[in-house]
């Protein structure tokens, strides 16, 4: 007999509960907004909305489904199963951060507080949960399969992101390495710089989309489903040991760029997530490109 399917809710704490923790009691918390000149009223409001977003969304589910819920911040330690519906209540980055730990699992994207996020990963309200719910285990169930970036260490070690992959310092200062094109003759360049994003079309609307409006000449945009990247060195840095002919570029599906390390140590992370970041070593090689796996968001 196969299992019913399991709804898996992920969302993370609001601003209030956050401030609740850091102060210890709400009346503290008070006391150090009013200390700055701010009130706690928009605050908590929009934590009752985030909290009826989620009971609404619960109670769509229907009895015969299993479910559990996730905070951001456990993600990394979550075993997601293949029979999983992923519902994501909360702000666009949250359906990223999830998009990692995931292996073609349908991501349901529930706007919390409409009106203040973009919506562009958490299209839909919690009235529609029921629905969506619905279509997720019908063979017609439309998804957009959004394109993701892997990058992967010759040690075997792999990071998957949605919307960019970053290379480079801890700190964001000077990285040293050498950057080269699988597909441009073996061509490879010394360079120092504030490191290197590599970045999707769904990452064309948040820190690629930064980097690229300061470039003149610049490769058009890719849309969230299109297989192909977008890659930029921030301040590559000219010097007698360092160039800056390879700053930016396109990827295709088939095509890769590769990062040797010249520092004592580099790191390569995904969507902002820092503190899960692959430590790169002297020495290591990294290749980035198109993710063979997409993400699954239900329409």
């Amino acid at each position: 007999m196969s299992l019913a399917p399991r709804v898996v809710l992920v969302h993370r704490r609001t601003e209030y509960e956050e401030l609740v923790a850091r102060h210890g009691t709400h009346g503290q918390a008070v006391f150090f907004l009013s200390s700055r000149g701010r009130g706690i009223e928009e605050v908590a409001e929009r934590h009752r909305r985030t909290r009826r977003a989620l009971a609404e969304v619960t109670s769509a589910i229907p009895l015969t489904w299993r479910q559990a819920r996730v905070e951001r911040a456990d993600l990394d330690r979550f075993l997601f199963a293949p029979e999983d519906v992923v519902v994501v209540v909360g702000q666009d980055g949250l359906v990223a951060n999830a998009a990692k730990y995931l292996a073609g699992q349908p991501v349901v994207g529930i706007d919390a507080d409409p009106g203040r996020n973009p919506g562009v990963l958490v299209r839909h309200r919690p009235a529609d949960a029921a629905q969506l719910l619905a279509s997720t285990q019908s063979a017609r169930s439309g998804c957009d399969e959004l394109t993701m970036v892997e990058a992967v260490t010759d040690d075997g070690q792999r990071l998957v992101a949605l919307n960019e992959i970053y290379l480079g310092a801890a700190g964001h200062q000077t990285a040293r390495y050498r950057l080269g094109l699988e597909d441009d003759g073996g061509v490879v360049e010394a360079q120092a710089s504030s490191g290197v994003i590599i970045g999707t079309g769904t990452g064309a609307t948040g820190w690629i989309r930064s980097v690229w409006q300061q470039r003149g000449e610049r490769p058009r945009l890719p849309s969230p489903t299109e297989e192909r990247l977008l890659w930029f060195v921030r301040e590559a840095w000219p010097s007698p040991a360092t160039g800056t002919s390879l700053v930016a570029g396109e990827l295709a599906a088939a095509s890769g760029l590769r990062l040797t390390v010249e520092s004592e140590r580099l790191v390569a992370f995904g969507d902002g997530m820092e503190t899960d970041a692959v430590e790169l070593t002297w020495g290591q090689t990294v290749r980035v490109g198109v993710c063979g796996e997409r993400l699954r968001l239900v329409e």
